[in-house]
């Protein structure tokens, strides 16, 4: 394969997977089952904890499963073709990244998307099936604990690029750009989570189960 050939091709991956991310399931789910926009009520995010605050249980988890399969999707596509091209390693990170951008920043919609919590799960998943299981592990105990969807978040946010790092070289192959796009998603994962921190900081969060005007 050429350079130029490899060029094209890594870019296609990379575009492919930006466009993918930037579906939104919570506004597809809740169009095909009838149900309001998720962008005109509670915290306006389209994504399956907004979703939830429907009472449909079922929207909001095919919300979550959908946000999540689009961000396994597109690293499994990306490392099954960079195994049999010879891309590098650069590639999948750079899709990783993609389709996380792209659920956040949707071209889609504006560029107003979720916040990407589902669709980091899945990069994590498509990445190593260990280090999802660590951060969902991580979420789970902190939304049993607090009934924060937020502070969940928050947590496995700042925790996924340490599991990794540890893990590295043990459970699976240290990478240093797949460890660099990982730190990249947990930043901007905070970062769309600042209104949250200082609601949090406030005690104004709203706790799975509420109901948010």
């Amino acid at each position: 394969m050429t350079i130029a050939t490899s060029a094209l091709l890594s870019l296609a991956l990379v575009l492919f997977s930006y466009l993918l991310g930037s579906v939104s399931f919570a506004v597809v789910v809740s169009r095909l089952m009838g149900l309001k926009d998720p962008r005109s009520f509670g915290s306006k995010n389209p994504g399956a904890t907004n979703v939830l605050r429907t009472g449909n249980k079922t929207a909001a988890a095919l919300t979550l499963l959908g946000d999540a399969a689009k961000g396994w999707l597109a690293v499994y596509i990306a490392t099954y073709v960079a195994q049999q091209t010879a891309l590098s390693s650069v590639v999948v990170a750079a899709c990783a990244l993609a389709v996380f951008l792209g659920h956040v920043y949707p071209v889609f919609l504006k560029f107003k998307g979720g916040k990407g919590v589902a669709t980091a799960l899945g990069v994590l998943l498509g990445l190593n099936p260990w280090l999802a299981l660590a951060t969902v592990g991580t979420w789970l105990i902190v939304v049993y604990v607090t009934r924060y969807s937020s502070m969940a978040a928050i947590v496995s946010a700042i925790f996924a690029p340490l599991y990794y790092l540890l893990g590295g070289n043990v459970a699976w192959e240290l990478d240093p750009t797949i460890a660099l796009a990982i730190v990249v998603i947990s930043a901007v994962l905070l970062f769309r989570h600042k209104a949250n921190i200082s609601r949090l900081m406030t005690g104004k969060e709203s706790r799975i189960g509420s109901t948010k005007k």
